[in-house]
Formats: structure tokens, C-alpha cells, sequence
């Protein structure tokens, strides 16, 4: 009788909860508390720019730089920080050191095509560089520099915790993958990289800039394109948007 009262007891507590909206059946035979579901992903998400906007100001307080001298701005990222898709570049140029935004140039458009071409634009990735202070004379960032800043570019990373990373040009792919792999042929293999708690697959091809300056190398790019579209499909990765 006593163990008729307490499943009587649990099964009003359920129907109290349904009625009022916090508790949802699927067709699984599984409950599943949604508001609870997105109570956690709210704050997920919350924490999330929490942790980015701590990150852009540690970076931001860095002491004798030569790049955050010669700098106007910090360039920090672009796109949609829940994205699951996540593009790695080399530095800001003058276009990106004036907005404060990565790509945003000639080579930034060019992105976008690229984007387009498989379906996507920034509201379905983030974008970030190496170095976030733009090299003088849009020259490239030094091993010194690169190793100065790639805890932070980990960092940023792990936070953001994505499913698929693209490296975009061989400093990219030196700073995170080793400086023994040449981007002609490490371009359009992937990889599984763990980079603290995150263990995205990891997927290298040629920098924008690179292919304004040698267009018939854009075939290869496209073949790497074909492969995260693939992957975006085999790892079923919900684009937001």
C-alpha cells in the first residue's frame, strides 16, 4: 500500500510538471526535461563569452609586444561563438587591424565565397588568426611571436571546443601542428588533434591570400572545401544561423 502511495505521489509530480510546460515526451519513450535542457545550454553559452571576453583582455594587457605596438586594434574574431566549425588565419592585415575583425579584406571576400561555396558564411563558423595584433608591414609573425602567442590561441580554442577546425595557410598549420609539415602537402588530410579539452578534426588547406596570388592553386582548395562538407554531414553538425 505504501509503495502504491509513493508511485501515486511520483506520478501526480510528473503530470504536475507536464501540464506546466517543464517536462516534454518524445516518441523515444524517454523523458526529457527541456527546460532544464536549455537552462544548460544558456548557461553554457553564458560561461562561454564569460571565458572569451576574459581571454580578449588578457590578450589585450600583453606587455612589451612589437605587434600590439605597432597596432590600432586587437583583432580577436569574427562569426558565431556556438558554431562547431572553427577557421584558424595567419594576422590581421590594415583592413582587419582598422575594424578589429578578422578577414574582412580582399582576402576576407574571398573567404566568403569560399564559405558559400559549400554552404556556410559566418554565422555558421568563428574565425580567429595566430596572432591577434596585425605584423608590420603585413609581414609574417615570427616564431618568437607565434610561440608568445600560441597559449592564448589554445586557449581560445578549448573555449570555443569545436568539431571541425580549419587551418588556413602554413603558419596556421606550423602553430599547431608542427613546423615539419608543408602546407602543399599536409592540405586536405585530416587530423585528430587534442588541444586541451577540445579534440576537433583538424583539416589544413591554402591561405585566401595565397590564392589571389596563385589562382590555379583554388582547384585544391576546392577539393579541401568538398571534404568539410562531407564531414559536416558524417559528424551530423547542426549549423547555426
Amino acid at each position: 500500500m505504501k509503495n502504491k502511495l509513493v508511485f501515486k505521489n511520483n506520478k501526480s509530480k510528473f503530470y504536475h510538471k507536464l501540464i506546466n510546460n517543464e517536462a516534454i515526451y518524445d516518441k523515444n519513450s524517454i523523458n526529457r526535461y527541456k527546460k532544464k535542457s536549455d537552462k544548460n545550454e544558456k548557461s553554457y553559452n553564458k560561461n562561454k563569452l564569460k571565458n572569451l571576453e576574459a581571454l580578449k583582455n588578457k590578450i589585450n594587457s600583453i606587455k612589451n609586444c612589437e605587434l600590439k605596438r605597432s597596432a590600432t586594434n586587437i583583432v580577436f574574431s569574427d562569426g558565431n561563438p556556438n558554431a562547431k566549425i572553427m577557421i584558424i588565419g595567419e594576422g590581421p592585415g590594415a583592413n582587419e587591424d582598422k575594424e578589429g575583425k578578422p578577414f574582412v579584406g580582399r582576402a576576407g571576400k574571398l573567404l566568403d565565397k569560399m564559405l558559400a561555396a559549400i554552404k556556410l558564411d559566418r554565422k555558421n563558423v568563428y574565425i580567429s588568426n595566430v596572432v591577434n595584433f596585425r605584423p608590420p608591414m603585413n609581414r609574417r609573425p615570427t616564431e618568437e611571436e607565434i610561440a608568445r602567442y600560441l597559449p592564448f590561441l589554445n586557449e581560445h580554442i578549448e573555449i570555443i571546443n569545436p568539431k571541425i577546425l580549419l587551418l588556413l595557410g602554413s603558419t596556421a598549420l606550423n602553430a599547431l601542428i608542427g613546423n615539419q609539415v608543408v602546407i602543399s602537402k599536409a592540405r586536405g588530410k585530416w587530423v585528430n588533434k587534442k588541444i586541451g579539452s577540445a579534440n576537433p578534426k583538424v583539416i589544413a588547406s591554402f591561405h585566401p591570400a595565397f590564392l589571389m596570388r596563385q589562382p590555379d592553386q583554388k582547384k585544391y582548395a576546392w577539393e579541401d572545401l568538398k571534404m568539410i562538407r562531407k564531414k559536416i554531414s558524417e559528424l551530423k553538425i547542426k549549423l547555426n544561423g
